[in-house]
């Protein structure tokens, strides 16, 4: 169901500064100045919407074409695609998803895998992307750098992962308890030869909430480049900086992904790598030289066909790079005011960086279409798209997963955006959060931070129980 949103002209209240530190006494007496306005999360693509469908709805300046293109690529984002030729098919012969909204519900986070069904499971489909790497960063022949744990129906799944988790408890200082949970990831049933534990990593990476999609794509890379070289803060142990990409023969800010291992929001490779489904820009089958490629064609399927024309898939990065921003909500609430401090207090807008701009003439879609109502916008994604070390798990606590995506090293991180990210529970049904969503709640979130995120975590550790809990409701307004 589409909602039809009537245009809202409003101006923006500007930031203002940051502050690097605050008294930490309590912050019940803290003067912080804490900017306003950021309720209009998005300028003009912001709405105010707190539902199911907040995070699929578009923004108010979509009509006419824009408008008829957008529900288009709404309906080919959310269609299950077969294995059978020809509009809606070439799925497979493996895959990982059989839509993009199967793991993006309501263009949100489907519920992982990792906790429904520890891993692939048996039967069914299971949210996640399982990528695997030799130990010396190189890819095995037989299976690139996705494992594709679903098939078709008369040909094998590459492998299957399965997670055992590892559960420790912790204290707060105040005596309040909390637990993380640690994965441990194998793969069973490996399609052709098994690869020997000692010569494989593997990391899993659940889905994204496509919240901001255009805005990322319309950010002014200057300006992240600039907080790239002020993001030196000794005293917290912060010093953010770029990945850079390579495509298609340019050298570009990587802004996508959790490791900003990307340019573009990869449509095209979502089609290709997740689905199987073949493309322009990548026109052979994922399994290509396997075994499955023979029993397809015993199967009667096609394979000298693409499966997606670039018009369809413009659609869908039209549809991803329209949909609005939900506006954050009970900005008022005073302890959402009281966590709003507490976050500062924290330091962690040093990295959730709060107001950012785009360039003047918005975003331009893969096949060239221009989106220039994103244009000079100031939006507050909660976020600077820089990677940060988040620690090593030699040295305790930490989120090193040992995979290399461009000049990101495994223990680090593109900050994740917060906006919309309250209204994650409402549009999918969990809480699950970090890459591989291990984190069961806010709270695992934060204290799974680590390296440039530990001092923060301890700011946060040593607060009271009654800011602990303002942070975390303040994190549920954005």
């Amino acid at each position: 169901m589409r909602f039809n949103k009537i245009p809202i002209f409003f101006s923006l209240v500007s930031a203002a500064s940051l502050l690097a530190s605050c008294d930490s006494d309590g912050l019940d007496q803290l003067d912080i100045e804490v900017p306003a306005g950021y309720e209009l999360s998005a300028g003009t693509s912001t709405i105010f919407l707190n539902s199911s469908v907040a995070y699929d709805s578009e923004a108010p300046w979509v009509s006419g074409n824009y408008l008829t293109r957008f529900v288009r690529g709404d309906k080919l984002y959310d269609d299950v695609r077969t294995s059978a030729n020809g509009d809606g098919g070439g799925l497979g012969p493996v895959y990982a998803g059989y839509s993009c909204g199967s793991c993006h519900r309501n263009a949100g986070r489907t519920r992982p895998g990792v906790w429904s069904d520890n891993g692939s499971g048996n039967y069914g489909f299971s949210a996640m992307l399982v990528y695997i790497t030799r130990r010396n960063g190189a890819f095995f022949r037989d299976y690139g750098r996705v494992l594709h744990d679903q098939s078709i129906y008369g040909v094998k799944a590459e492998g299957k992962l399965k997670v055992d988790w590892h559960y420790q408890s912790f204290t707060f200082p105040d005596g309040e308890q909390y637990e993380l949970a640690r994965p441990e990831y194998t793969i069973t049933d490996w399609y052709a030869d098994s690869i020997a534990p000692e010569d494989l990593f593997c990391t899993v990476r659940v889905p994204l909430r496509h919240v901001g999609m255009g805005q990322m794509m319309a950010l002014d890379p200057t300006e992240i480049e600039r907080l790239a070289a002020q993001s030196n803060y000794p005293e917290w142990g912060i010093s953010g900086r770029c990945n850079y990409i390579s495509e298609r023969g340019v050298t570009s800010l990587g802004l996508s992904g959790n490791k900003a291992q990307h340019a573009d929001l990869t449509v095209e490779l979502g089609f290709s790598s997740d689905m199987g489904v073949t493309n322009s820009r990548y026109p052979e089958e994922i399994c290509e030289g396997q075994i499955q490629m023979t029993q397809g064609s015993m199967m009667g399927l096609s394979y000298d066909q693409l499966d997606v024309s670039t018009e369809d898939m413009e659609n869908v990065d039209l549809y991803m790079q329209s949909l609005g921003v939900p506006a954050r909500r009970d900005v008022n609430d005073p302890q959402v005011k009281r966590g709003e401090a507490a976050f500062y207090e924290a330091g962690c807008h040093l990295c959730h960086v709060t107001t950012l701009h785009t360039r003047p003439r918005g975003s331009t879609l893969l096949a060239g279409t221009q989106l220039p109502w994103l244009g000079n916008q100031t939006i507050h994604p909660y976020s600077d798209f820089l990677l940060h070390d988040m620690g090593s798990e030699i040295m305790g606590v930490g989120l090193n997963d040992n995979y290399v995506s461009g000049l990101a090293r495994g223990n680090e991180w593109r900050t994740t955006p917060l906006w919309g990210i309250g209204l994650q529970e409402k549009v999918n049904g969990h809480t699950y959060f970090l890459h591989d969503g291990r984190a069961r709640n806010f709270i695992e979130a934060i204290m799974w931070h680590g390296g440039e995120g530990e001092a923060s975590k301890n700011k946060f550790k040593n607060m009271s129980k009654a800011d602990r809990d303002a942070l975390v409701r303040f994190l549920q307004s954005l």
